[in-house]
């Protein structure tokens, strides 16, 4: 009976050993089966990310702590928010082929609510991933031309 009960154990160790587990085939057949992402998806997969992070932010942030400034010469939340999603229009811009934004950074006063902030941050990610969708694999390629001195 002792020996059965070895030579059961044995058996069922060596099984479980030599087997693969499920999960393990399925994700190698999930990661076969796509295909690697063209250059405008993998930016805009990218692009997008980073806008979902800066509105989570945007929007999980204390409005009353928006315009806190941890020493008088650095921009507060609410600034910095603005001027990554400001700096947005650098790239879109040029894209298009329009002058660039007058000033680096967006006013404060022209966003003066916590909504306000969120929604250019919004508006701006939405820009930007519209330019990639409509450029695509080819616009990714493709020189920009200086607005402003009109060179490459």
């Amino acid at each position: 009976m002792k020996n059965i009960c070895l030579k059961m154990a044995l058996i069922l160790a060596v099984s479980m050993w030599a087997l693969p587990a499920p999960s393990q085939d399925t994700a190698k057949k999930d990661t076969a089966a796509k295909p690697p992402l063209g250059p405008s998806e993998a930016v805009l997969e990218t692009w997008n990310d980073v806008g979902r992070k800066l509105l989570a932010m945007a929007e999980d942030f204390p409005e009353d702590k928006y315009d806190f400034k941890p020493t008088p010469a650095q921009r507060s939340f609410a600034e910095q928010l603005l001027h990554a999603a400001g700096a947005n229009y650098f790239f879109i811009n040029l894209a298009h082929g329009q002058k660039l934004p007058a000033e680096e950074d967006p006013k404060r006063e022209q966003y003066k609510t916590k909504a306000d902030v969120a929604a250019f941050v919004k508006k701006s990610f939405a820009d930007g991933a519209a330019v990639i969708k409509a450029k695509g694999d080819k616009g990714m390629d493709d020189l920009l031309t200086d607005p402003n001195t009109h060179r490459p």
